[in-house]
């Protein structure tokens, strides 16, 4: 399989698992300071929503068909 077709097969794996779960939160974590033997982090927290699974399992069918199409 070519690497056009790899990418979209894997796009489309993850756009699937997005749409099982109804999106996919997420929390990603900043650097910490330490100032004056106090200690200040910052959390993000954010969400995948739905729709995002949807266009990459669309952009996954359509890498998968141009990578046929040029086999």
């Amino acid at each position: 399989m070519r690497p056009l077709g790899i990418v979209g097969v894997i796009l489309i794996i993850a756009g699937v698992v997005v749409l099982a779960m109804k999106g996919i939160s997420y929390t990603k974590d900043r650097d910490a300071v330490k100032i004056a033997g106090v200690e200040i982090s910052k959390e993000d927290k954010g969400f995948v929503p739905p729709y995002v699974g949807v266009i990459a399992v669309v952009a996954g069918i359509a890498l998968v068909a141009a990578g046929r199409s040029k086999a």
